[in-house]
């Protein structure tokens, strides 16, 4: 039987997760509630058929599953708020809120309501995200069934929590890097005698394809790597010139980079 979904926080992710869920059929728009103060930024959910509103109460009671979708500085408040109908005999709540840890959330809760601590990235919008998953005080079940909710919505792997800092940097700030490699392709391309428009499309779908070797055949990237490089040929030319420049080593002292701002701030 399909559970009864309760959104909070109708925002950019909020929607996201709630257009994935409906695309997918993982559920009917009928079974998901999605609350927002501003209500007309939700007007295509309510015409599809779901449940939108601004009373979070409400939202909670009549769900199972509670996705936390809400700002940071706003989560304290909000817990408070939906606490006295939180039942731990009936609820799930999975939190997308960044930097909010499962320990803050389970005080602030005060119950002992499962928590499942989730990191996507923004390609949750078409439905490859890459999630992060960890838990507190979930069963198996409940396990499984967020990690279905999620696969719906790109790929998911459970992690420890504390590594949800570089979970963080590797797969969220990780599009930003690839946005960045993507473009600067684009430049190149452009210099050698490509039209904008073409060299991005060329660029976006060789890193598509790339990608996709990696994960429909689970293998390492040098063994890609070494099937285009022939001895003396332009491909390792290429290779060899980014790395006498630093390219690697400037993608990990990157990673590092933010990695060290996360913990630190």
């Amino acid at each position: 039987m399909a559970k009864k979904i309760a959104i909070i926080g109708g925002g950019n992710l909020g929607a996201s997760i709630a257009d994935g869920l409906i695309m997918s059929e993982f559920s009917r728009p009928v079974e998901l509630s999605i609350t927002r103060r501003n209500l007309s930024a939700l007007s295509r959910f309510a015409e599809r058929g779901c449940m939108v509103h601004s009373d979070n109460m409400k939202a909670v009671r009549d769900s199972e599953v509670i996705i936390l979708a809400v700002k940071p500085y706003n989560y304290a408040d909000i817990v408070k708020e939906i606490k006295p109908v939180l039942n731990p005999k009936k609820h799930i709540v999975i939190s997308v809120i960044t930097g909010v840890w499962i320990e803050q959330l389970q005080k602030a809760i005060g119950k002992p309501v499962p928590v499942i601590r989730a990191m996507p990235n923004t390609a949750i919008a078409i439905q490859q995200s890459m999630t992060c998953l960890s838990h507190a005080g979930a069963s198996v079940t409940q396990l499984n069934y967020v990690q279905q909710l999620f696969d719906q919505l790109g790929k998911t792997v459970m992690i420890d929590e504390k590594l949800m800092d570089a979970a963080t940097v590797l797969g969220a700030c990780g599009t930003a890097y690839a946005m960045r490699y993507i473009r600067a392709n684009i430049q190149g391309g452009i210099e050698i005698g490509f039209d904008a428009t073409t060299a991005s499309l060329i660029a976006a779908q060789t890193i598509k394809g790339a990608a996709e070797l990696l994960l429909e055949k689970g293998t390492h990237p040098e063994h890609e790597i070494d099937k285009v490089t022939t001895p003396k040929g332009c491909t390792i030319a290429g290779l060899n010139e980014m790395e006498h420049q630093g390219f690697s080593s400037s993608l990990i002292r990157g990673l590092v980079a933010s990695y060290n701002k996360i913990i630190k701030d």
